[in-house]
């Protein structure tokens, strides 16, 4: 993990849940010059502030903006080293409904980001995507796939001596504001009895928000330009969560949702070719004429994948039983 002593970041998104770790983790570990957070909610920036006060933590910077805005974007770049990108307008289903918006913001702010990163000189920049980028076929994932495409080929954009770019790429985060887990545990905590699940075949790859962070840290250091990064996860079908989280409820089948996946996949077959195993993760190389992959394996070491891989979390070797999921989230402490 790299050393963020007396070096500056900014991130993007700052005030969600995966940013409000990455800053506890930060400032808990490490002594930075300045730790920029940029979102466009004051009020989330106010209640942040509360946790983490600029007057115990006097490098850190509460930015107002939004990844649209191009100009104070650059703004808040300005002397930053690292930015972790992690703005995304995320609902799949608010997507759906409202494709412009999800386009300008997931879209038209990857190119923000990107062009900021290099008007002001910053050093690495990583990137959070997700599972369902990987064979989209829902707005949420295709934007981002395209913001994915984008940040690959800054690397082309941004000179011999400019930034690097780099992506990360992983599924559903256990506890996260929207997603499954703190929803079931609101009906729980109602008194509920039965759980609504749109297929009981429906399976998802799971990672815990801490592990989320390190793994973003992990390859902030170690990313040369160009990776997209994925880590091997557990899988777990939907309807054993449930369980797992209230055990002998009733299970509600209320159907699929448009745009959503029965499984979901982090490595498409077609990029089998061009990714590679290095034990903990997998990484997919870049399409780029200079890329070696002989240079990437003598540093990094792993071996190529076969050719008719593919990483679903159907067909996944790891399994995440109930005990490990509550341990997971801290439920039997």
């Amino acid at each position: 993990m790299m050393n963020f002593n007396d070096r500056s970041i900014l991130v993007t998104g700052g005030t969600g849940s995966f940013g409000r770790r990455f800053v506890g983790h930060v400032l808990a570990n490490f002594k930075p010059r300045r730790l920029v957070v940029f979102s466009r909610d004051e009020l989330k920036q106010f209640e942040m502030e509360q946790e983490f006060p600029t007057s115990r933590y006097p490098q850190l910077r509460y930015f107002i903006g939004d990844v649209r805005d191009a100009e104070r974007l650059e703004a808040a770049m300005r002397d930053i080293e690292f930015v972790v990108h992690a703005a995304a307008m995320k609902q799949v289903t608010t997507a759906e409904y409202n494709p412009f918006e999800c386009v300008r913001t997931n879209i038209h702010g990857a190119e923000n980001v990107v062009n900021a990163a290099i008007r002001s000189g910053v050093e690495r920049v990583i990137a959070l995507s997700t599972d369902k980028a990987a064979n989209p076929i829902n707005l949420y994932g295709a934007t981002k796939l395209a913001s994915d495409k984008i940040f690959i080929a800054a690397n082309n954009m941004s000179g011999q001596d400019g930034p690097r770019f780099s992506v990360v790429r992983y599924g559903n985060v256990l506890g996260s504001r929207g997603s499954v887990v703190p929803f079931y545990q609101r009906m729980i905590a109602e008194g509920k009895t039965s759980l609504p699940v749109t297929d009981e075949r429906m399976t998802r790859f799971w990672i815990t928000i801490d592990q989320g962070v390190k793994f973003v840290l992990d390859n902030l250091a170690r990313m040369t330009g160009g990776e997209i990064f994925v880590p091997k996860l557990p899988s777990m079908k939907i309807v054993d969560l449930a369980r797992a989280l209230l055990p002998d409820c009733e299970i509600e089948t209320i159907g699929i949702r448009a745009g959503e996946k029965l499984h979901e996949v982090m490595v498409p077959q077609d990029d089998s070719r061009t990714t590679l195993d290095l034990g903990d993760f997998l990484v997919i190389e870049p399409a780029f004429h200079q890329w070696s992959r002989e240079n990437y394996l003598e540093i990094h070491g792993g071996t190529p994948v076969a050719e008719d891989f593919e990483y679903s979390s159907a067909t996944n070797d790891d399994w995440l039983s109930a005990a490990n999921l509550r341990k997971m989230l801290n439920l039997d402490e």
